[in-house]
């Protein structure tokens, strides 16, 4: 096997506050081992300490430090996991302290986004992102990062740049920044042209592994002229980083463009929610948005909640919004149906012609 297929050893340390329930803290910690085994990882075992707030300086406790250094000598792991985003100060005492690569949730999310982002703009997005997150982070690592080696949270673009100043880095981030406003407006003025030869736009939003790319590919096994699949779709989280875009006809009259975007994620790290923000913009400007919601999770309403959140900040009509339940196959009760939803199974097919009917109605 060679080494980028080794599958790295992880230990998760999650801090509940007190006033926090518990079952939405467990599915947090359930999240957080979806996004190590999604960037390559598996959880040997988890850390959980109960504070009224984190401590500054090495985010648990004392007596905790000393449970985690003795679970680390009797496990080996390759990295440790914190289900917060860490401050410079705490992960530079952590890995002195542990003499192991300390990963906190957002380095985690970006080493994923490195991993997956597949076009000119997702990549420059992930590396602006990254290097934004790694600038307060370099004084004093250039021991730490030599010692810690590869893997998990050391993968991307902006890594290599880690070893220069912070004065190149400052100057790589605002290079960075210029060609994305030109692929920006770029996009602008593919808007303006597709607004005036009338062609109207879809775009699918929704929670990472609710079904987005499933009923993309669905949707164009139906109405796309190839009646092929276009994009992969697996359960992994954050499957989807660049958007994906196609034309279907939904009726004798109508083609449309439907595009598949990037799901969202609770407390997603602000250095991605900026640098994402000129490809989620392009949800504001689609026609319908078609949210797509997970109805087997548990937490489906939460997470409801998160995307909506983001749509809000974003500035979408609410108007143009079309809750779309996934996965209506794997749940036995759907008598609390909302009329304006559509309720679908990308797996089986189930509700796609009522959904687009939905769709031609709305636009």
């Amino acid at each position: 096997m060679l080494k980028d297929q080794i599958r790295e050893r992880a230990i998760l340390v999650g801090v509940r506050d007190k006033r926090e329930d518990e079952y939405r803290f467990k599915a947090k910690l359930n999240e957080l081992e979806g996004l190590v085994k999604a960037a390559g990882g598996d959880v040997v075992a988890t850390l959980i300490q109960t504070r009224e707030r984190p401590s500054s300086s090495i985010y648990i406790g004392k007596g905790k430090l000393e449970e985690l250094k003795h679970l680390r000598s009797v496990l080996n792991p390759d990295l440790i996991v914190f289900d917060r985003e860490l401050s410079p100060v705490q992960i530079r005492n952590l890995e002195e302290a542990l003499e192991i690569k300390i990963v906190d949730r957002t380095l985690l999310i970006l080493d994923i986004f490195s991993q997956r982002a597949r076009s000119k703009e997702g990549i420059l997005q992930v590396e602006l992102a990254r290097l934004q997150y790694k600038l307060p982070r370099l004084t004093g690592r250039g021991k730490e990062m030599s010692r810690l080696g590869g893997g998990i949270g050391t993968r991307g673009a902006g890594e290599q740049k880690l070893e220069l100043d912070k004065r190149h880095i400052r100057r790589r981030i605002q290079e960075i920044k210029k060609q994305l406003e030109q692929v920006k407006d770029m996009r602008r003025l593919h808007r303006k042209r597709r607004e005036r030869a009338g062609i109207k736009e879809i775009s699918l939003v929704g929670y990472t592994n609710a079904g987005k790319s499933s009923l993309f590919n669905v949707l164009c096994r139906h109405f796309h002229m190839s009646k092929s699949e276009q994009v992969e779709a697996d359960d992994r989280l954050f499957q989807t980083l660049d958007t994906t875009t196609r034309k279907i006809r939904l009726n004798d009259k109508n083609e449309v463009l439907i595009t598949d975007t990037v799901g969202f994620i609770q407390d997603l790290p602000h250095h991605l929610v900026a640098a994402f923000r000129s490809t989620l913009e392009e949800t504001v400007y689609a026609d319908v948005l078609l949210h797509v919601i997970d109805i087997s999770d548990p937490e489906y309403i939460d997470k409801i909640e998160t995307v909506e959140g983001v749509l809000e900040d974003l500035g979408v009509d609410k108007s143009r919004i079309i809750p779309v339940y996934n996965k209506i196959d794997l749940v036995d009760d759907l008598s609390m149906k909302n009329g304006s939803a559509a309720y679908v199974s990308a797996k089986t097919g189930q509700g796609l012609n009522e959904l687009a009917l939905k769709i031609e109605m709305r636009l």
